[in-house]
């Protein structure tokens, strides 16, 4: 994943909210840009995977962006995002476990049929009686 670095640009800007004359003049906000389809590090299988896992995250045009204004550092938040992104595509990679069907407890059934049973008791002496 660290071939992804060199795949990657960044645009700043100035982040919002409060903070006085320091954040009006200081491009602190950083956007991290990846073009999915351009990228040599990764196979067409592994794209075709993060478009299916992240496609509410990519842009028309294809492209991954995330943005990171928590510090005051452009360094910082440069850092903070792109930690982000790899992660983000590790666990878009990262293979789903197979899931092992499972029968219910012998336990589980009877508490099921008891509480189903309770209810009904329930909803019977709500009716009005037989005369």
């Amino acid at each position: 994943m660290v071939n992804l670095n060199k795949e990657v640009s960044y645009r700043t800007s100035r982040s919002s909210g409060a903070g006085g004359q320091h954040v009006n003049k200081v491009s602190t906000k950083v956007e991290l840009i990846f073009d999915i389809d351009s990228s040599a590090t990764l196979s067409e299988e592994q794209k075709t995977i993060i478009f299916d896992k992240l496609k509410n995250r990519i842009s028309k045009e294809g492209l991954l962006t995330l943005q990171c204004a928590e510090t005051r550092s452009q360094t910082k938040n440069k850092e903070i995002v792109f930690n982000r992104f790899v992660k983000l595509i590790e666990d878009a990679l990262k293979p789903e476990k197979e899931r092992k069907p499972t029968r219910p407890t012998k336990a589980s059934e009877e508490k099921r049929l008891k509480d189903k049973k309770k209810q009904s008791d329930k909803k019977d002496l709500r009716k009005l009686p037989d005369d």
